[in-house]
């Protein structure tokens, strides 16, 4: 096997984690086309689901995301890739990862960790 099995599903689940210093920044998906794109230019290239296409990560934001490791599970069916986040945030909220909001087990309390990196608003020119 040379890499992720796309036998089983269209799109696999990929995990993007901070080469440094292991933070999860995000989860997305791939299909075939963005895993190829993915291997040949060494930027993390994902297929959005809500748009139906592919989804070179930071091609509005300039928030790309540079591949150090790709690793993929014992199904070869879900991947790791360990990145250089480029601009500061995976987050198309503005945070650093898309995991930023923590929630107490026992209250259900929510609580924002870590702070924006940048104003979505004037990113994208639309209200996130």
């Amino acid at each position: 096997m040379s890499g992720p099995d796309f036998t089983k599903s269209e799109l696999i689940p990929v995990i993007a984690q901070d080469a440094d210093d292991g933070a999860v920044l995000m989860l997305a998906y791939m299909n075939q086309e963005a895993w190829q794109e993915t291997c040949k230019t060494g930027r993390v290239c994902y297929y959005s689901r809500s748009r139906n296409k592919l989804w070179r990560k930071g091609e509005e934001s300039g928030n790309f995301q540079e591949v150090k490791a790709i690793f993929y599970d014992c199904d070869a069916d879900t991947l790791l890739v360990t990145v250089t986040q480029h601009g500061g945030a995976a987050c198309h909220e503005g945070y650093r990862s898309c995991f930023f909001r923590k929630v107490d087990p026992q209250s259900g309390d929510v609580t924002v960790v870590g702070e924006r990196v940048f104003d979505p608003a004037e990113v994208y020119k639309t209200n996130s």
